[in-house]
């Protein structure tokens, strides 16, 4: 993992005229906010006690830049120091970038990981039986609609005439229904960071990675920055049902944001955020590697809407908020034998990463 853990690749490609913000732990201090350049890290402590009161400012890109912190050390440094099995207590390493935040997520906000999620469903878990299901799946309901736009009159019908088939699913209904899901991903203060190990369940046998873009949500619901995430998934547990969400999605280490926060400013905002096409890569010591890519651009709800679901008077955050925005990357590939599909190994070295966010690196093991 610490090949990964270098400036060169964790940093966005425009690091220099990016406003990066973090969080670093440091001995006998604990955790402190930092900005984050290519030449070092600051310490951001007297500017923001927290990263959530940090993004309560109004223009919080405005306060880091103006704000000449002490330089606690060289960035490349204090990535390899993340990494997990290689750290020196004694010394800086980087934390998720959030902290008293609450942790929501979205589902199935795109196509393609929609129907694979109607598929665990169908095959109740069971990766054996996923491959003949999603044959059948798509022989009923199609693999293309992404013309349907979620809450529409055109849904309605679709919705009609899949129910007139007993074909509608509980994932149809808040992928192409009127109300997204939002579900909380993991406790404030779970996540783990850049050259952490993220957990899997040990009583899974069918799960994956899931490469997101991660907003920073204020307590006022303005949207303030972005990030990367492994909304790290349990196919089976959620398969057998989705009463079992909470035990599919939250468990120790599952939930990994990073490298940074990239605050919204002159040269990034959530366009760029709607721009970004993601890298997702997994790699293991016996030379198996998969890959898989995730576009914004295919995202079905915009992002501004779902934050506006997560979002109101119905629900409010007073520490803000990280919300994952969902994936379209749902794996496919074999890598135990024909039908089986993927799921990971302990060991499994997990990148995602885009160009405006840099990259996110996580090593597997069991929660």
């Amino acid at each position: 993992m610490l090949n990964h853990l270098s400036s060169a690749i964790c940093l966005p490609l425009d690091a220099a005229s990016a406003t990066l913000v973090g969080r670093v732990w440091l001995n006998d201090v604990g955790p402190v906010l930092v900005c984050i350049k290519p030449d070092g890290v600051y310490d951001l402590s007297s500017a923001a006690v927290t990263m959530s009161d940090l993004l309560e400012l109004d223009d919080p890109a405005a306060a880091v830049r103006q704000h000449a912190g002490t330089r606690l050390g060289d960035t490349e440094a204090i990535l390899k120091n993340s990494s997990q099995d290689e750290r020196n207590p004694a010394l800086p390493w980087f934390l998720a970038p959030c902290d008293l935040q609450a942790i929501k997520a979205s589902g199935v906000t795109f196509i393609s990981s929609m129907l694979e999620r109607v598929i665990e469903e169908q095959a109740r878990g069971d990766a054996s039986r996923a491959d003949s299901v999603r044959q059948a799946v798509v022989a009923v309901i199609g693999d293309n609609l992404s013309s349907i736009k979620p809450g529409s009159s055109e849904s309605a019908k679709l919705k009609e005439a899949l129910l007139a088939q007993g074909a509608w699913s509980q994932y149809l209904e808040v992928g192409i229904g009127p109300d997204a899901e939002i579900f909380t991903k993991a406790q404030p203060m779970s996540a783990v960071g850049v050259g952490a190990e993220v957990g899997i369940h040990p009583g899974s046998h069918w799960n994956n990675p899931e490469p997101e873009i991660v907003l920073a949500v204020n307590s006022r619901g303005q949207v303030q920055g972005a990030a990367l995430g492994n909304d790290v998934n349990l196919r089976d547990f959620e398969g057998r049902s989705a009463l079992l969400l909470g035990k599919a999605k939250d468990n120790n280490a599952s939930c990994a944001i990073g490298p940074f926060i990239r605050l919204f400013d002159a040269h990034f905002s959530l366009d760029s955020v709607r721009a970004c096409d993601l890298a997702m890569q997994v790699t293991a010591a016996n030379g198996f590697c998969m890959q898989g890519s995730s576009s914004m651009s295919k995202i079905s709800r915009d992002p501004l809407e779902l934050v506006e679901h997560a979002f109101g008077p119905n629900h409010q955050y007073p520490d803000g908020f990280m919300l994952f925005l969902g994936t379209m990357f749902a794996p496919t590939q074999d890598r135990h034998g024909p039908g089986q599909g993927f799921t990971h190994e302990l060991g499994d070295v997990v990148t995602v990463s885009t160009a405006t966010l840099g990259c996110l690196v996580n090593r597997v093991n069991a929660s």
